[in-house]
């Protein structure tokens, strides 16, 4: 098998502030959705991204849209955002209000955007993986010349689908990435103790697919990696796997403790490896004055703020609207 590289990005400034307001963004608009399911605002399952911002930044700054496909899990509020997608309508989904992506119907797990080629959000455990390879054969069989994302985390790693999905993707070349967002813990017990092969970008080796293990929490580890794994399915020669090593703060969903872990592990990460904070000494190195990063921030939050009060004074959905988009055309 090919062994593929795995160079750290060189950035111009321009990109750096780009890559440091998107996990920002990030980061700000999980922080807020924690706060407003806290006062009830957010009903339902909610899984926050903070901690893994640098993964979908650093990926989905290298795809083009328009052309390229994305799909992934439940916790989905990140890709949305990096997709372009308008903070406002993820919030007032989240909130289930009739003006949100999904009319208020989907909330938090079941989120699309074809017109982004943000093909969800999807509740059940490694599902995606299976749509993603369906995703990367219409990319195939249009010729479109599109490469599909297909994101998923360590616990969905040892779903059967998966390993059939592989099976399929290389022996057909499609042009699919499976990234593995690797953030220790899936649901609550640690990758050590739940899988036999902890090493998960070599999950693809029986199938000879490719496999990379990046770096999560440094966004220039990923976005070089990215660009390599993009070079090598988009001249045909089939999927690649690509291990993300990155790291949740918080619990698994909002309804979980996680004491699974202690609190000193947790904040060794946050001191050691955070994304947000490593972009930020770099461009002070760089010679960003730190009261361009605050104006930054207080910009970040003033639209995350702005899109909290979107959801809150949009209306519920009508009633009516239980009965709609159950089947894709109606009979």
């Amino acid at each position: 098998m090919p062994v593929l590289k795995t160079p750290i990005y060189k950035a111009s400034k321009s990109e750096l502030m780009d890559f440091y307001e998107q996990m920002l963004l990030i980061r700000r608009f999980e922080e807020k959705a924690g706060q407003l399911y806290g006062l009830g605002l957010i009903g339902g399952f909610c899984h926050l991204y903070i901690g893994q911002e640098a993964v979908v930044t650093g990926l989905q700054s290298a795809i083009e849209p328009g052309k390229d496909s994305v799909i992934t899990g439940y916790r989905d509020h990140g890709h949305m955002l990096a997709c372009g997608i308008d903070p406002n309508i993820v919030m007032a989904e989240l909130t289930g209000r009739a003006s949100g992506i999904s009319k208020g119907k989907g909330g938090s797990m079941h989120m699309f955007s074809v017109e982004h080629g943000f093909y969800g959000g999807h509740g059940i455990v490694g599902a995606q993986v299976s749509l993603g390879t369906g995703l990367a054969f219409g990319h195939k069989y249009k010729e479109d010349g599109g490469v599909c994302l297909a994101y998923f985390g360590d616990g969905a790693a040892n779903q059967g689908q998966v390993y059939e999905s592989f099976n399929m993707a290389e022996l057909w070349k499609l042009p699919v990435i499976f990234v593995i967002e690797n953030n220790q813990y899936a649901m609550g017990t640690s990758v050590n103790r739940s899988s036999s092969e902890d090493q998960l970008y070599r999950r693809g080796e029986s199938f000879r697919i490719p496999g990379m293990q990046v770096d999560g929490m440094d966004v220039l580890a990923v976005r070089g990696a990215v660009e390599e794994a993009l070079k090598y399915v988009r001249a045909g020669k089939g999927p690649v796997l690509m291990e993300l090593k990155t790291y949740r703060y918080r619990g698994h969903s909002m309804s979980d403790p996680a004491k699974y872990r202690s609190r000193d592990e947790v904040q060794g990460v946050r001191e050691k490896s955070d994304p947000i904070e490593r972009l930020k000494a770099m461009l002070l190195k760089q010679g960003v004055k730190e009261e361009e990063l605050k104006a930054l921030d207080k910009s970040v939050r003033k639209t995350v703020m702005e899109a909290a009060d979107f959801a809150e004074e949009s209306p519920e959905p009508e009633l009516s609207e239980l009965y709609t988009d159950v089947l894709v055309e109606q009979y």
